[in-house]
């Protein structure tokens, strides 16, 4: 699926939920769809920022992909598993967002991606930027990312759902 069709699917998913559904925390320690949403949206305008980091670069970086930015890149994916972010405020998503700003969220990451999808394959792929996990990617590696950033968070949309009681939407999308 491509990555307009999966934000604007994350965007109808959106629409479904009530503002109790979206802010519901059902357990210690697991976000709400909102707190999902947020992540998703912030890391999303972060990877798209790497993009234009490595266009603006101008010195090729020579060193490459971790063992695991390898792995995920060769399996187009991140794999079916729950990954813990460290504990602390950087790692905790905002759980006030509603429907509003949410979709004005996705609205703002799916205009920046379109617009680095049409440039993105004229920059040098040597100029890149380093990500913590998964060592230095190239503008087009970030903006894969974006994708299966979002894809990867299926699973946990559908689990909280579950949760919530609400029929999982995304069945096809997995």
């Amino acid at each position: 699926m491509s990555t307009q069709k999966l934000i604007e699917a994350y965007k109808s998913y959106l629409q479904s939920y009530s503002l109790n559904q979206l802010t519901c925390i059902t357990e210690q320690g697991v976000w709400s769809l909102s707190q999902m949403y947020d992540h998703l949206i912030l890391a999303a305008l972060d990877y798209l920022d790497k993009v234009e980091m490595c266009a603006a670069a101008g010195k090729e970086q020579a060193l490459g992909k971790t063992e695991d930015g390898e792995n995920l890149y060769k399996l187009r994916g991140f794999p079916p598993i729950k990954i813990k972010l460290p504990d602390g405020p950087e790692n905790t998503p905002s759980n006030s967002g509603g429907k509003e700003d949410l979709n004005r969220g996705l609205d703002h990451v799916l205009q920046k991606w379109r617009e680095w999808e049409g440039k993105v394959d004229t920059i040098n792929p040597n100029y890149k930027v380093k990500h913590d996990g998964f060592g230095w990617l190239n503008s087009r590696e970030w903006l894969d990312l974006v994708e299966m950033h979002f894809r990867h968070h299926l699973l946990q949309k559908r689990e909280l759902e579950q949760k919530l009681g609400f029929v999982s939407l995304n069945e096809d999308l997995l």
